[in-house]
């Protein structure tokens, strides 16, 4: 089963985004693999806290990659 694991700070991918993420990341692997594959491809689109994962030792938040912070309404 193809599978894709797709992480975004929280709050910057909206639902449609996601949605375009998912349509497009299966027709990738429909390409790849064969229209057979569709059925069995699963796409996960998770939101990370801000904070909640880092690269090379350091934690990265939305205000370190030059992002506006995440409104609370």
């Amino acid at each position: 089963m193809p599978f894709a694991n797709f992480k975004f700070p929280e709050g910057i991918v909206d639902a449609a985004r996601k949605e375009d993420i998912i349509l497009r990341t299966t027709d990738l692997f429909v390409e790849y693999f064969g229209e057979e594959v569709r059925p069995y491809t699963m796409v996960l689109v998770e939101e990370v806290a801000d904070g909640g994962w880092g690269r090379a030792g350091e934690t990265l938040t939305l205000e370190k990659m030059g992002l506006p912070p995440k409104t609370t309404s």
